[in-house]
């Protein structure tokens, strides 16, 4: 036990230094060179060139969007313009009356209809009433306090066409607050009358600031007329402030948002309602309900920037140099392991020295020093090497 104690503790206080070994072998030096010309060609052409590894990044950008839409369109025999087909109309509802009847809460007593309160299937608040036909051979029906007459979803929708050629004007400005960098989706140099005239093409015209909406429903491959449908707009920076800052510019994409809904059978498209409420003279309230299916446009910002540092290039350089070494690991696993001869080489690669040896060495020949002379010899039948000590 005491033995197996001092083994331990021996094993423990140990100290392994690296012992360098040349080995002549066109096989495994291919190798070793093949390997690290791999990963001298990952680190430069992909971590330095492609990832900037060399760069600090600022990915925290900040924006504002503002836009303005342009146009005119019919709607039946109506000329819709800026502060009308925001919200294209479909009248629904004219008058306002105290009661109406849901024919979906049949009843006898007011009981029945004391269970459907806060019902959200209803178009009002069911007040608890049963209404009895004057006939009395058909059930009543459940008192609804509400607008009348109630939605129709039956009406047919005529889209406007016109909405095609209504133009977008998009103005974003961003920063990116790590390098105290401003800029503008377009340039600072561009006149009014040279705004006015353009329009965005992704190759003729990238910095136009101005949309044409049939181009981008174009962009996205959708058809929106019937139901309408939400259109994202995403303006994308990536900078390089190694470079001149006029190369920083953005970059304009367009999907469907919706795309996943598009085929359900409900909730298709885009629709929202909104009222707007009148008196007649007599004091009777009214309200016209609209109901609008539109294109809804969502404009959304990325980026980042990047620019030279220090710190991050001397990391990367640390991990190259160090990502070298695995070619030296590959060959060894091949050389101790595969190749004729791999006990010859670990017998030259792992000397175990004890400390007795050195000082008994010292003490025949004092002044000298322990010393190996290995020698290599190629062998002609085999192809492998062998390694032999000379004395």
């Amino acid at each position: 036990m005491g033995s197996l104690m001092l083994g331990c503790v021996t094993d423990f206080f140990t100290y392994e230094t690296t012992k360098s070994v040349v080995v002549k072998s066109w096989s495994v030096g291919i190798i070793n060179r093949l390997v690290q010309l791999l990963i001298i060609v990952y680190f430069v052409g992909w971590v330095f060139i492609h990832e900037k590894a060399y760069q600090v990044t600022d990915t925290g950008i900040e924006s504002s969007v503002m836009t303005k839409v342009k146009g005119f369109g019919y709607h039946g025999n109506r000329v819709m313009d800026v502060a009308d087909y925001v919200f294209p109309q479909q009248v629904l509802s004219v008058c306002f009356c105290v009661f109406q009847f849901g024919d979906k809460f049949s009843c006898t007593t007011d009981k029945d209809c004391h269970k459907h309160f806060g019902s959200i299937l209803t178009n009002g608040v069911i007040t608890g009433v049963c209404i009895q036909p004057s006939n009395n051979t058909e059930n009543g029906r459940c008192e609804i306090e509400g607008w009348c007459p109630a939605e129709n979803d039956l009406v047919e929708i005529r889209p406007m066409l016109d909405v095609n050629n209504f133009t977008i004007f998009i103005k974003n400005s961003i920063r990116f607050p790590l390098f105290n960098v401003t800029r503008g989706n377009f340039p600072t140099t561009m006149t009014a009358a040279e705004i006015k005239s353009c329009t965005y093409h992704p190759e003729t015209r990238p910095f136009c600031p101005i949309f044409l909406v049939g181009d981008v429903l174009n962009y996205t491959g959708q058809n929106v007329d019937d139901l309408g449908g939400e259109i994202g707009i995403n303006i994308e920076w990536k900078c390089n402030l190694d470079l001149d800052i006029d190369y920083c510019v953005p970059k304009y994409s367009f999907t469907r948002l919706d795309a996943p809904f598009a085929k359900n059978a409900i909730s298709k498209g885009y629709n929202f309602r909104f009222a707007k409420y009148f008196k007649t003279e007599n004091g009777t309230d009214f309200r016209t309900l609209h109901k609008a299916f539109a294109i809804r446009f969502d404009v959304m910002v990325t980026g980042n920037a990047g620019k030279f540092n220090t710190i991050p290039t001397l990391i990367n350089l640390v991990a190259a140099f160090t990502s070298v070494g695995l070619g030296t690991v590959l060959c060894d696993i091949i050389l101790l392991n595969f190749l004729k001869g791999a006990e010859q080489y670990k017998a030259k690669k792992f000397e175990e020295v004890m400390h007795a040896q050195i000082e008994a060495s010292l003490a025949q020949s004092p002044g000298s020093q322990l010393s190996l002379k290995p020698c290599i010899k190629s062998s002609y039948d085999s192809g492998a090497i062998s390694l032999a000590t000379s004395d």
